[in-house]
């Protein structure tokens, strides 16, 4: 139902921003494609992507974690590859990424308290209390980190909800961690 578009088919307002993505990722991945028929939405996502990877003081791996809990609570069968490709080429733990892709507890007591700070505010839809944040900053992390947490959300709930609307076809590079969550 959805165009995948190309940068000389893209809407006008989109062409930039489909440069962008190619010299971010070396290929326009078909989600950003797909965005291309809303440039403000294609915008919104790349901005906050952008500032959760770049802007942020959670590690590479955190961001993943926070990403990869996002994309495993909404189904995202799009996300779920792709972070996991991205998360291998940058040789992030296999036992981290198993853990991610299973819904199953991450080795480390740090990344689990962040998966689990994480899924709370998805759960919640933000209103965990003082109890959860609490055992998030005990954890050793910071009142900016757990703000930070929802800049990566904002962009995951732009990707996951536009792969769920549009049934974004899994690019060929990604289709090697070609996933569905696990039963409980």
């Amino acid at each position: 139902m959805f165009t995948y578009y190309e940068p000389d088919t893209a809407p006008e307002e989109s062409k930039p921003l489909m440069e962008q993505s190619l010299s971010a990722f070396g290929m326009i991945p078909n989600l950003h494609k797909v965005l291309a028929e809303a440039p403000a939405t294609y915008k919104a996502y790349n901005d906050t992507f952008s500032a959760f990877m770049n802007d942020t003081t959670l590690t590479p791996l955190e961001q993943q974690v926070v990403f990869m809990t996002s994309n495993f609570e909404n189904n995202c069968h799009y996300c779920v590859p792709g972070h996991t490709w991205m998360m291998k080429s940058a040789k992030m733990p296999d036992e981290v990424i198993n853990a991610l892709r299973n819904g199953t507890q991450i080795p480390d007591p740090k990344l689990q308290s962040l998966h689990n700070f994480t899924k709370s505010l998805l759960d919640h839809r933000g209103h965990i209390g003082d109890e959860k944040l609490n055992m998030f900053l005990e954890a050793g992390y910071t009142k900016r980190q757990a703000l930070e947490v929802l800049t990566g959300l904002a962009s995951k709930l732009i990707s996951n909800f536009t792969n769920a609307l549009t049934h974004t076809k899994v690019d060929e590079a990604m289709k090697p961690f070609s996933w569905e969550k696990p039963e409980k």
